[in-house]
């Protein structure tokens, strides 16, 4: 069969595809959209039940559209988020195709465009978006061998307290999945351990506005890049019952027990570093900062929002963090499960076109990539702070629509100059002769 020939190929049917495809159509640039599941399917496949969005309502959506029926500050449920993706789709009328997986994308020697293998059928485009996220590929450190008696699953495949089997839980990450996760097992009636690495703490809200309205008027979401050694630093937010503040002195009240960066495992022994107060105090002190720049910004504005001084009191350090704990006999403590919210890596094994680092990562700059019509969308810090939320990748799909707009027109004008030069060489023949 001949290849199906579109101009631009977006691959992933989520909140970059979709912001994608909206751009796109605005342009009037003819694409397809393919989802190898479900539009937003990891909203609905890859969180744990009881997930709600991290941001309110009013702030994480695309211009176009509100959450229906939701509080302007309610925290929406998973399976609403990828509803509203589907509801966005169907209202710019995303020209997507569910159940089709790319197999691999390569250009055609000696020309502009690109042959697209997938399970449908062929494709021949012209540009190719790489729209398929942060989130692809989980990542579980290689610390507590596979054959330990541990079950060992990552974040993604976590769904509630029920499928786990009896016993404590080690959680690893202190990022938002790691304490949401933690803090649920722990109210469902498990023992916990928690291992807290490097973290931003912000607070939920401050002075009667949410933490990414303070980020949103402080300047910090479009901050370009993070500093050097922090790049991957994960932020622990929650809006679990309506929104809240991740403690981690809370947790420990709670009785979780907090534990430093995970090290090594052996004879059925977890190790840990002894680091777990410094890790916990320069998130305070991240804190701290944000309520700082915070209450500066309300008086240099001369803003009417209530003082909150009560945010900035501590509770007392817990017994974990005063002694830490350094190593945990899984089988002594009654430890069963291990639970790994330690990120995910990219896997770009079907793009098969030079435009990649040593180690896998795509090389671009601001998601337009140095292979002439490949594109990458929804990556974290792709051009600012807030990249990777449904706001941020929607503003960065406009970008990569503009460019692609950009050189087409420059294509163009290839195009024409070279009918206009076939046109005029028979004249000047026939003037030479």
């Amino acid at each position: 069969m001949a290849a199906e020939k579109v101009d631009t190929l977006v691959v992933g049917g989520g909140q970059a595809g979709i912001a994608m495809s909206e751009h796109l159509g605005r342009a009037g640039v003819s694409h397809v959209v393919l989802e190898r599941a479900r539009i937003a399917e990891r909203w609905r496949t890859e969180r744990w039940d009881s997930l709600v969005a991290n941001g309110p309502a009013w702030h994480d959506r695309f211009p176009g559209l509100e959450f229906p029926d939701a509080d302007p500050d309610a925290f929406v449920a998973k399976d609403d988020v990828a509803e509203y993706f589907v509801k966005y789709a169907e209202m710019i009328d995303a020209p997507v195709r569910c159940g089709v997986e790319v197999k691999s994308v390569r250009r055609i020697p000696g020309s502009r465009a690109f042959h697209v293998v997938t399970s449908a059928g062929a494709f021949e485009a012209k540009n190719v978006v790489a729209a398929t996220g942060p989130f692809q590929k989980p990542i579980i450190p290689p610390v507590i061998p596979a054959e330990s008696n541990l079950l060992q699953i990552h974040s993604n495949g976590y769904r509630n307290p029920e499928q786990l089997p009896e016993g404590g839980v080690l959680v690893v990450g202190a990022g938002s999945s790691g304490v949401q996760i933690a803090d649920e097992l722990s109210r469902s009636g498990r023992k916990v351990w928690l291992s807290v690495g490097p973290h931003d703490r912000p607070p939920r809200s401050y002075r009667g506005r949410d933490f990414v309205w303070w980020l949103g008027v402080l300047g910090k979401w479009d901050i370009a890049r993070q500093e050097p050694g922090r790049e991957h630093v994960t932020i622990a937010v929650s809006g679990a019952r309506g929104g809240e503040t991740i403690d981690f002195r809370r947790l420990a009240q709670q009785g979780i027990t907090l534990l430093g960066r995970t090290e090594s495992f052996e004879n059925g022994t977890v190790r840990f570093a002894g680091d777990v107060a410094t890790q916990v105090n320069a998130g305070d002190a991240n804190y701290l900062s944000l309520l700082d720049e915070a209450d500066a910004y309300v008086e240099r504005m001369g803003l009417d929002l209530p003082e909150e001084p009560e945010a900035r009191q501590m509770i007392s350090d817990p017994e974990c963090l005063r002694n830490p704990v350094t190593a945990l006999d899984a089988a002594a403590e009654g430890v069963t499960s291990v639970i790994w919210a330690t990120g995910y890596g990219v896997d770009y094994g079907w793009l098969e076109v030079d435009t990649f680092d040593e180690g896998g990562r795509p090389r671009h700059l601001r998601g337009i990539s140095d292979e002439p019509g490949i594109y990458f969308l929804g990556l974290p810090w792709q051009s600012r702070r807030g990249s990777s939320f449904i706001w941020g990748v929607w503003h960065d799909a406009k970008h990569i629509a503009d460019h692609i707009l950009t050189q087409a027109s420059y294509f163009d004008y290839n195009d024409q100059a070279c009918a206009r030069a076939g046109a005029e060489a028979p004249v000047k023949a026939v003037a030479q002769g």
